[in-house]
């Protein structure tokens, strides 16, 4: 019932409209435009005024009987996502190399779209459903940070947007924890003087040398991003700055990982008399829905009825379902088939993507 060639044909034109984070500007009017010309109602927020972005949060509702569910993507694409040519072969999607395809999100955004389009057009009885696109979840779940769910009557959210084939339903995934560090040492010229200084670079080398960092255990990561310091080779450097994040599926892992990291960059500073400065924000919350909630059981449902296996996993990423869930929703985020996110190599199927639109499809129409 899905038309293959429309939702192909879209995708392809919409993976061309230029929309790196905090410029979904005309993604966002493209979308819009395209649920208001479906009939339904649409609100367009100012989501993007709280991050610098040109973009607005869509949101539409498509009326029907009992309990109502969310369907939801984001609108952004991660760099470099300019200038998009997607090519066709074979059965497979991809940039021509030079660029990400946008598939992540796009994907999800065409196959919500062409859903909605197939039940209007074939009157098929379906359950309420709001249709929300985000902007800004590349940059941080921006966008869904800044929506208003009190605008939302539904309580069950599937969100489009996790790589890996249709089927794969991320029931978890963690909390994230930024860091911002900075040591500061003791200026001295590096050549007549080096002892009078306190190196900054040398004291933040030692505290990250003494820290268990990337994979922690299975549910708990953590990396370093970013180390800066500029200065002349013949000044011993009085600043240095770090950022770096923790993720884990456990609060209190990824807050005993924090303290670790901060520990022994104290240490450092202590036995060279420099001070630190350190600063940490959670960017957003884990959740974790077991074989019994209600979306996990509604996309298995949905699932099997459009002949694929369910495979409930284990996320290692953030999405705007932890944003969602943090505020009461309970959402899982659902496979569209993308491969090789947020690289050149990125590629989707014309299979995965249909796959997505019955999937999309089959929340809103079934049991």
């Amino acid at each position: 019932m899905i038309n293959e060639s429309r939702l192909l044909a879209q995708f392809m034109d919409y993976v061309k409209i230029d929309s790196p984070s905090r410029h979904e500007g005309e993604m966002a009017r493209r979308a819009a435009q395209a649920l208001d010309a479906m009939g339904l109602e649409v609100v367009c927020d100012r989501a993007g005024e709280s991050f610098g972005s040109d973009g607005f949060n869509v949101l539409a509702r498509l009326p029907g009987e009992g309990e109502s569910v969310l369907l939801t993507a984001h609108l952004d694409t991660v760099s470099p996502g300019c200038g998009i040519e997607p090519v066709l072969e074979d059965g497979v999607i991809t940039s021509r190399g030079e660029t990400v395809l946008g598939g992540d999100d796009k994907s999800g955004v065409c196959a919500i779209l062409e859903a909605v389009q197939t039940i209007l057009e074939n009157d098929l009885p379906h359950r309420p459903a709001e249709i929300l696109f985000t902007i800004g979840e590349e940059c941080g779940l921006c966008g869904a940070k800044a929506l208003h769910v009190s605008q939302l009557h539904s309580r069950v959210g599937f969100v489009f947007d996790a790589s890996g084939s249709v089927g794969r339903m991320v029931v978890s995934a963690p909390g994230q924890l930024k860091i911002h560090a900075a040591v500061h040492g003791r200026k001295a010229h590096a050549g007549n003087a080096p002892e009078a200084g306190i190196s900054a670079i040398q004291v933040m080398a030692k505290g990250i040398a003494a820290m268990n960092l990337l994979r922690i255990d299975a549910e708990t990561t953590c990396n370093i991003g970013s180390i800066h310091a500029d200065f002349a080779t013949n000044i011993v450097p009085d600043l240095a700055q770090m950022t770096a994040e923790v993720r884990s599926r456990n609060a209190q892992k990824m807050a005993a990982q924090a303290a670790h990291m901060k520990a022994c960059m104290e240490a450092a500073c202590a036995q060279a008399g420099a001070r630190l400065e350190w600063e940490e924000e959670v960017s957003y919350l884990a959740y974790c829905h077991g074989a019994d909630a209600q979306p996990v059981a509604m996309a298995s449902r949905a699932l099997e009825a459009i002949g694929c296996a369910p495979r409930p996993e284990a996320g290692g990423g953030g999405s705007d379902a932890n944003v969602l869930n943090q505020r009461g929703l309970c959402c899982v985020v659902l496979g569209t088939g993308m491969t090789d996110v947020h690289t050149t190599k990125e590629s989707i199927t014309v299979r995965n993507l249909t796959d997505s639109a019955r999937l999309a499809l089959a929340l809103m129409t079934g049991e």
